[in-house]
C-alpha cells in the first residue's frame, strides 16, 4: 500500500547515521544542493503533503463524492426510487427526498414531508439554494449524505457527498516521486499586460474563460519552458497551473496535474514541482476537472510531485 510519508523508523535512523559523516565531510559539487537546502525542501514538502492528505480525506474532501446530477429547468425529483429524475441508490436517502426546482438560473429544494432532509440540523420544507459559484453553497443533509448545488460554465448541478463513501473508507494513500531541490525552481514571471483570457475545457467538455495574469518561464534540460498560470477567482493570492508533461499517462495521471504558486510581487517566483498534485478526477468519477490548455502540455519529463493514484477510477461519467 503506497504511503504518503510513512517511514521505517529504524531504517531511517540507520540511514541518517550512515549519511551524516559523509554529508559533513564532503563539500557539495558545484551547483549541487546543500544538505540544508534538501532538508528544508523535504520539510516543506512533508508539511504540504500532510495538509493535502487531511483535505482529501476530510468530510469535504474529494473522496466523499458520490454523485453528480445536472439539472433541467423545472422540477427535478431526487431520491432512491427509480421513478425520480435524479436517482441515487443510497440507504441514507428516502425513496423520494424531494425536488430541485430550477427557474431563471435559481434552484429551490422542495422537500417531501418526512423525508429526513435537513439544513443546519433542522428539517427542510422549502429552501432556495446558493450554488458554489456564489459563495459557500447551501448544504443539505440526509443521513450520511450531503448535497449542494454547483455551477459549471452556466450549467447547474447537484453534487452529492457520502461521508461513508467506500472511496474514503478504502483509501489507498498517495505516492510521490522522491523530493528533489532540482524541481524547486526560481522561475521568471512574465506578466501579461493586459491579462490574457484562456479558454479552459473541463473533463466533461464544458468550456470556461479564465484570466491569465502571466506565464511562468523556467530553464530545464538546456532550454526554456513556459506555463500559462490562471486565477481561479478574482483577487486570489495564488496562481493556478494546469499542466501535462512526459510523465502524463505513464507515472502520473493521464489528463495532467495541478500546481499552485504564490502570486509574484515582482518578476520572479518559486515554482515547486514537488508539490504538483493530481486533479480530483484522478481519484473520483464525480469531479469536473479543468484540463491543461494546449500550451501547457510540455515535452519535458517532470519527475516530481504526485504519481498516479493506485485506486484511480477506470472511467468517467
Amino acid at each position: 500500500m503506497p504511503s504518503v510519508h510513512r517511514t521505517r523508523p529504524l531504517a531511517a535512523a540507520l540511514a541518517c547515521a550512515l549519511l551524516a559523516p559523509a554529508l559533513a565531510n564532503t563539500p557539495p559539487a558545484a551547483g549541487a544542493p546543500t544538505a540544508e537546502a534538501l532538508q528544508a525542501e523535504r520539510a516543506s514538502v512533508h508539511a504540504w503533503r500532510t495538509q493535502r492528505l487531511d483535505a482529501l480525506t476530510g468530510d469535504d474532501g474529494m473522496l466523499t463524492l458520490a454523485g453528480l446530477f445536472w439539472l433541467k429547468p423545472g422540477d427535478n425529483t431526487f431520491g432512491r426510487g427509480a421513478g425520480n429524475a435524479l436517482v441515487l441508490d443510497n440507504p441514507s436517502l428516502a425513496d423520494t427526498a424531494g425536488s430541485f426546482v430550477v427557474s431563471s438560473q435559481k434552484v429551490r429544494f422542495e422537500a417531501r414531508a418526512g423525508a429526513g432532509v435537513t439544513h443546519d440540523g433542522r428539517p427542510v420544507s422549502s429552501l432556495e439554494l446558493v450554488p458554489d459559484s456564489a459563495g459557500e453553497p447551501t448544504l443539505l443533509a440526509s443521513g450520511a449524505l450531503r448535497f449542494f448545488v454547483i455551477e459549471r460554465a452556466g450549467n447547474l448541478g447537484v453534487r452529492v457527498r457520502d461521508l461513508n463513501n467506500p472511496h474514503r473508507l478504502g483509501f489507498l494513500g498517495l505516492s510521490y516521486f522522491p523530493v528533489s531541490t532540482a524541481w524547486a525552481i526560481d522561475a521568471h514571471f512574465e506578466a501579461y499586460q493586459p491579462a490574457h483570457h484562456i479558454k479552459i475545457m473541463n473533463i466533461l467538455g464544458m468550456e470556461q474563460d479564465m484570466e491569465s495574469p502571466g506565464a511562468l518561464v523556467f530553464r530545464k534540460d538546456g532550454r526554456d519552458w513556459r506555463l500559462d498560470a490562471v486565477l481561479e477567482q478574482p483577487g486570489d493570492t495564488e496562481l493556478f497551473v494546469m499542466f501535462a508533461d512526459a510523465t502524463s499517462g505513464h507515472e502520473t495521471y493521464g489528463a495532467g496535474r495541478f500546481l499552485r504558486v504564490p502570486l509574484p510581487s515582482g518578476d520572479s517566483v518559486r515554482v515547486d514541482f514537488n508539490k504538483a498534485y493530481n486533479p480530483p478526477c484522478a481519484l473520483n468519477d464525480f469531479a469536473t476537472c479543468p484540463l491543461p490548455p494546449s500550451q501547457n502540455r510540455l515535452r519535458l519529463r517532470i519527475a516530481a510531485g504526485e504519481k498516479t493514484y493506485a485506486g484511480a477510477p477506470a472511467h468517467h461519467h
